[in-house]
């Protein structure tokens, strides 16, 4: 402690104005020196532990005892690091690795600077009395605070020792190899490092590249391309290291010499960001005329009909038509009008799909003498459709396929779908508008042009009443679905007076009314509410009493007119039937109609396997090679591919 001159002389005469308090002033000296008497060893442990034994000046630094204690703590499980921050502060940090990269720093005040004993003999014969008290009061004080502190900072360290102690014992040796940098990195056959590292190094040669063509450099130029070569041959097709040509390792070498060259010679901050940045870019529109090809090769998919299958139906339809006319008919005609059993709707020119509906509808069903099917089908398949169940009758269910060319009065002056695909504004809407048929500029069009959108059997699901104006309830069913429970308990739901027994589809602000409708326009704005909750088509109980009590049918056909210039909807049959359904639709229970099959390969495993109907809605359908690999055994179970027309026409489970 300090004191300036004009202090020590106040002091002095003071002490000089109090001489006749002696007898005072001796007995608390006497105190004095008995308490500091006692105190002494510890003053001598915490002056040795903290001082140098230089000149007495107090050291910034730990002793070498301390840092060979805090190193001998050091683990696997963090590090910890000493530094002077301050002059007289010392920062200790304890970084755990693996748990969340927490680093726990803590300041080490060191030892305040101690006066040495030469100091204090002489301060003490040139002060007075009053000022040699005041001077060991204000170092006592002192000491004592700081012995506080080195006991706090004492306690902190030997808890992070304890911590880090535990966190050590539960470290064995078989962890610690298990998570070894080394062991992780060599143990994985599928790492992919080295790749990575080529495919850097080929970056930014093609960067150099550019820059030596700019600067001159032909010689560095001509090594660039000779090392750019070499290492995308050794690169090759490669995904894992694993898989690297045996050169990889040389050519890396190589290209690392050259590139270290490259960048002392011609270096360039400002181009190579510009070039890093033109590359970036050139990727991303790769990307996105990629991503158009392949929406549209997946639409031409779609579209297109798989081998197997139209050589099945070509089969089946020449057999057929080789049979005698009394032996084309299917039996059971006597329960289609039959109200007290169950029926089925199915429309589809997929002979091997109709087949998986029926078979595992009949194969899951309790009583399935209580089912009937009905079918409807172009013409060109009707033959096949008909021979299938014919040589394939689904035990004791009732089976009737019709012609669609057959329901005569079905025509273009009664179904207004029918007359706006013979208009010339429509063909030249599905078929033309101006598209190009190139996959990197109009992919999405061919979704227009796919025929499920064009062909009647889409739209005929709004003619139920007038095809079975016999039935009270019919279940209509999509084609691209199976069934893997008995489905009777649909007759026995309540519809409360609606028409559509149907599974909602609507998530958060998904599938609604507003994802389908354009509510720009003054009719759909007036009629829907834009947060109304979808449904699915695909499988739909539906009560057919009630759609001929509301004319449903003619309400269709209303919106459909209206439609005529496409300005309520663009496509399908959703929208039409949301608009036509509106208030109209029960909401059944979710496990009845699980979708997503075709689409979605996320979709949890347990709902798939308590639902009673799976959709592949979406354009990976489980006949087409490009379906989900997982979903397809859902579907393949209800198929013998041992069957003679199967095998014959090269069917593949």
């Amino acid at each position: 402690m300090a004191l300036n001159k004009g202090s020590v002389s106040d002091l002095a005469k003071h002490e000089d104005e109090g001489v006749n308090g002696g007898a005072g002033r001796y007995r608390f000296f006497l105190a004095l020196l008995v308490l500091l008497s006692a105190l002494a060893p510890l003053l001598f442990v915490v002056v040795s532990g903290f001082c140098t034994t230089g000149e007495g000046v107090a050291s910034n630094s730990p002793s070498k005892g301390v840092l060979d204690d805090i190193a001998a703590r050091t683990n696997n499980t963090g590090t910890i690091n000493i530094k002077s921050k301050e002059k007289n502060n010392l920062i200790l940090t304890w970084k755990l690795v693996g748990v969340d990269a927490a680093v726990v720093a803590i300041s080490l005040p060191s030892q305040t600077a101690v006066a040495p004993r030469s100091g204090t003999h002489q301060m003490e014969g040139n002060y007075s009395l009053g000022a040699r008290r005041i001077v060991r009061e204000e170092r006592y004080e002192n000491q004592l605070v700081e012995m506080e502190m080195v006991q706090q900072d004492d306690d902190t360290i030997v808890k992070l020792e304890n911590a880090n102690m535990q966190a050590s014992e539960l470290v064995n040796s078989s962890i610690l190899e298990k998570y070894s940098t080394w062991k992780k990195e060599n143990g994985n056959k599928n790492r992919v490092s080295t790749i990575r590292l080529m495919r850097d190094q080929i970056i930014m040669a093609r960067i150099y590249l550019s820059v030596s063509k700019k600067k001159m450099k032909q010689g560095l130029r001509q090594q660039l391309l000779v090392c750019l070569k070499r290492s995308r041959r050794a690169l090759g097709e490669a995904n894992v290291d694993a898989e690297l040509h045996s050169s990889a390792r040389k050519r890396i070498k190589e290209m690392a010499a050259v590139l270290s060259k490259a960048r002392d010679e011609l270096f360039d901050c400002e181009f190579v960001t510009r070039k890093l940045r033109a590359m970036l870019l050139t990727e991303e529109e790769k990307i996105r005329r990629l991503k158009r090809q392949n929406t549209f090769l997946t639409q031409l998919g779609v579209k297109g009909i798989p081998g197997g299958i139209r050589c099945l139906s070509l089969r089946l339809t020449v057999d057929y038509y080789l049979l005698p006319p009394e032996k084309r008919e299917l039996p059971k005609s006597e329960n289609l009008e039959n109200p007290k059993l169950h029926h089925y709707a199915l429309f589809t020119d997929n002979v091997l799909a109709a087949a998986v509906v029926v078979n595992s509808t009949v194969m899951n069903a309790k009583d399935s003498s209580k089912h009937v099917f009905h079918l409807v089908t172009d013409d060109l398949n009707y033959g096949a459709m008909k021979m299938w169940f014919l040589l394939n009758p689904p035990e004791e269910a009732t089976i009737h396929v019709e012609n669609l060319d057959e329901l005569k009065w079905l025509n273009s002056s009664y179904c207004p779908v029918l007359r706006q695909l013979k208009s010339a504004a429509m063909r030249e809407y599905y078929f033309k508008a101006g598209r190009s048929t190139t996959g990197s500029s109009s992919a999405s069009s061919l979704k227009y042009r796919n025929p499920k959108y064009l062909s009647m059997l889409n739209h005929l699901r709004f003619y139920l009443p007038q095809i079975y104006p016999k039935l009270d309830k019919i279940l209509f069913l999509d084609d691209d679905i199976v069934v893997q429970k008995d489905l009777t308990g649909l007759w026995l739901v309540d519809l409360e007076a609606k028409v559509n027994g149907a599974v909602e589809t609507c998530v958060d602000n998904f599938h609604r009314f507003d994802k389908y409708l354009n509510f720009s326009n003054p009719h759909i704005a007036r009629e829907f509410d834009p947060n109304a909750c979808g449904w699915a088509y695909g499988m739909n109980i539906f009560d057919l009493k009630e759609w001929k009590k509301k004319d449903l049918t003619g309400l269709y056909h209303i919106w459909q007119n209206l439609n005529e210039e496409r300005l309520l909807w663009k496509l399908g049959t959703l929208p039409p039937g949301l608009m036509t359904f509106y208030g109209l639709t029960y909401s059944l229970e979710k496990y009845w109609h699980v979708l997503g099959l075709g689409y979605n390969p996320n979709i949890n495993p347990s709902d798939i396997e308590n639902a009673a109907v799976i959709h592949y809605n979406g354009n990976r359908k489980p006949w087409m090679e490009m379906a989900i690999t997982k979903y397809r055994p859902y579907w393949t179970k209800y198929i013998d591919y041992d069957h003679p027309y199967l095998s014959h026409c090269h069917f593949i489970k």
